[in-house]
């Protein structure tokens, strides 16, 4: 079955009265079985299992994906391939729906041990006990849930923001559900495919695993190189230079990372295009120009070049999704103000449906009273100060709502960079105070914006939000009890014994080369500079965040001018100022190249548009999941075998 969605001129100039209404009519499936058992089990097993995805991706990106395309697919086949052995029903539409809302839920977990919490264990050199990790992020994520439903009507029913990856979610659930059977499963086996070539082209890229295979059969096989251009440096014996910099160490190079061609699919061409701008105009550009006046010294590496970097880039990200949430405050606003008033007489056609938001109003000071107490007495963050931070969630989750819906990607570290600096006035010279209230801020955020991604494709197949609610919690807590343990496990490379202890040994090996944590290395490097004043950020950097704040200014009112017709995303372009090049480049390549397909291959019963471009959702998704989980399990491996 179609999905039904409004077209742009009808999004434009129906009132919100108007959408809901028809959404009512023409999308809502009414009682069909959502939330059973069965759907929540399974998303919980699914979501711990790819939760870890993100913990691989986190480590080496500093951000963190979805896992619900992946989550959709392998449901979906299991219980198809269990109705034809008679063993169980298929899923309906709508229970894989709250499944996938589980399972993202549990993927999103990992963010605050891939920056906020990593950052304070790197500044104070002591492992929290492993109960305070799951409880603290598990009440932020909760946090979050209560924060996103007032801004849901909003950028959901009303401006119908795109939310690429629930979007993609969406459409492959009613392909699975509503197709035949043939096309279906070929989604599957798609899926599964791209997964073990992401994955192999991972397995074989360990040199340590080569050499030690290589070893038991007494041959030097070799490794495939994770850059492409290294074969070339090492035949010439010279590597091209900006401003007498090496470009290896400005990150313009080509990597061989099928999962970030995997995530650049998922974004499309328009922001694609524009990651890789920002990232080309920063380190082919600013950063040698950095380099030369001294703001950025040696050693070069992408830490040194985006300490300074990042400035800009959050101005701009900032601005931009500020000026598109004030162009239209009046749903918003409306949301909030109508629950103080009396009944006009005009009914909410929707209230059976969506979360009440009573529950939010109620729940967000309750919960955010236990977060402040739990603040003061894990980090030791002063009360009054906690407050503020919770109440600052607010403008944040406007901030990263916007991001995702663009582009799927949540901005965490960006925003918990203007807490940062925010506490570096209000807490001068107090470290862990500075990362701890930008942990509140950024997390909530982070979790408000991707419960929204997961309740896009609910409202593209007529489910009813306030059950993926419930769903979203069942995951915080499946991805808390499988993520944190492998977090202590591997990335902080604890024994079994000290994992689980009360007081954990201080002595952790967090930061290597493979996996440099740079979100965590950000947010400590930040937190640095601010305790000792605003005035250490580099002259020109703040120039450059000023620039960047005037672009954003322009490049989202031209957005706005042209209805989103306009090619550039201000964004976008933030944020390839925080990711290396060579990341944004894989990305780029991942949107150009299923961009170029749909161009040339348009007609519908061609062969590569049945499989590259009808089929773009589950191939980019199994990159990623392959490439993630093999990663970690490389990691594994290279950790057990003899040094």
């Amino acid at each position: 079955m179609a999905i039904h969605e409004l077209n742009e001129e009808q999004i434009r100039t129906w009132s919100l009265e108007e959408k809901d209404r028809w959404w009512l009519t023409n999308v809502f499936r009414g009682n069909m079985p959502q939330l059973t058992v069965r759907s929540a089990l399974t998303g919980m097993i699914l979501g711990g299992v790819l939760s870890l995805t993100n913990l691989y991706i986190g480590a080496k990106t500093g951000w963190t994906m979805g896992v619900g395309i992946t989550s959709v697919i392998l449901a979906y086949a299991v219980f198809r391939v269990l109705s034809n052995l008679g063993a169980a029903r298929e899923f309906t539409v709508l229970e894989n729906n709250a499944m996938q809302s589980i399972a993202t839920a549990a993927g999103y977990m990992t963010s605050p041990m891939i920056s906020s919490l990593a950052a304070y264990m790197m500044v104070t050199g002591v492992v929290l006990p492993l109960w305070q990790t799951v409880s603290w992020i598990s009440v932020l994520a909760i946090l979050g849930v209560l924060f996103a439903f007032p801004f849901k009507r909003r950028f959901i029913n009303d401006e119908q923001q795109p939310f690429p990856e629930g979007r993609a979610a969406g459409v492959v659930m009613d392909s699975l559900h509503h197709g035949e059977a043939s096309t279906s499963m070929l989604k599957a086996k798609l899926l599964f495919g791209s997964a073990i070539l992401a994955a192999l082209v991972k397995f074989f890229q360990s040199e340590a695993i080569m050499n030690w295979l290589g070893s038991l059969v007494k041959l030097k096989p070799g490794h495939l190189p994770e850059f492409l251009d290294e074969p070339f440096y090492k035949l010439l014996g010279w590597v091209p230079r900006i401003n007498g910099i090496e470009v290896t160490k400005l990150t313009l190079r080509p990597e061989l990372d099928l999962t970030m061609v995997g995530a650049g699919g998922l974004m499309g061409i328009r922001t694609g295009f524009s990651l890789v701008l920002g990232a080309l105009i920063n380190y082919a550009y600013l950063a040698p120009m950095a380099i030369e006046w001294g703001e950025i010294k040696a050693p070069i590496t992408f830490r040194s070049i985006t300490f300074w970097s990042l400035w800009a880039g959050v101005a701009m990200m900032t601005i931009a999704s500020i000026m598109s949430f004030f162009a239209k405050p009046q749903i918003l606003i409306g949301a909030f103000t109508k629950m103080f008033k009396k009944s006009t007489g005009t009914s909410d056609v929707l209230r059976d449906v969506e979360l009440p938001l009573s529950v939010s109003v109620i729940g967000i000071p309750l919960l955010g009273a236990l977060v402040v107490a739990m603040a003061n007495f894990y980090f030791g963050v002063e009360p009054w100060l906690g407050v503020v931070a919770v109440g600052l969630v607010f403008f944040f989750c406007l901030i990263a709502i916007n991001s995702t819906g663009l582009t799927s990607i949540t901005p965490i570290g960006a925003m918990g960079k203007l807490t940062q600096l925010t506490f570096g006035v209000l807490a001068p010279g107090n470290v862990t105070t500075n990362l701890m209230t930008a942990s509140i801020t950024g997390e909530v955020a982070s979790h408000s914006a991707n419960l929204l991604q997961d309740i896009k494709p609910g409202y593209m197949l007529g489910a009813k939000p306030r059950q993926q609610a419930i769903g979203h919690v069942l995951g915080v807590l499946a991805g808390a009890a499988l993520s944190v343990p492998v977090f202590y496990l591997l990335f902080l490379r604890l024994s079994p014994a000290e994992t689980f202890s009360q007081k954990p040994s201080a002595s952790f090996a967090m930061d290597s080369e493979q996996f440099p944590m740079p979100a965590a290395t950000i947010w400590k490097g930040v937190a640095d500079v601010l305790t000792k004043g605003i005035g250490e950020i580099p002259h020109h950097a703040q120039w450059a965040a000023l620039v960047a704040l005037v672009l954003g200014v322009v490049l989202e009112g031209l957005r706005m001018g042209t209805k989103n017709r306009f090619p550039l995303s201000p964004v976008g372009i933030g944020l390839g100022f925080l990711i290396p090049f060579h990341t944004c480049f894989s990305m780029f390549m991942g949107s150009f190249l299923f961009w170029i397909a749909e161009m040339i291959w348009k007609k519908p019963e061609s062969t590569v548009n049945k499989v590259a471009v009808q089929n773009q959702e589950p191939i980019c998704a199994g990159l990623i999941a392959g490439g993630a989980l093999m990663g970690i399990l490389v990691m594994l491996i290279e950790t057990l075998l003899p040094k």
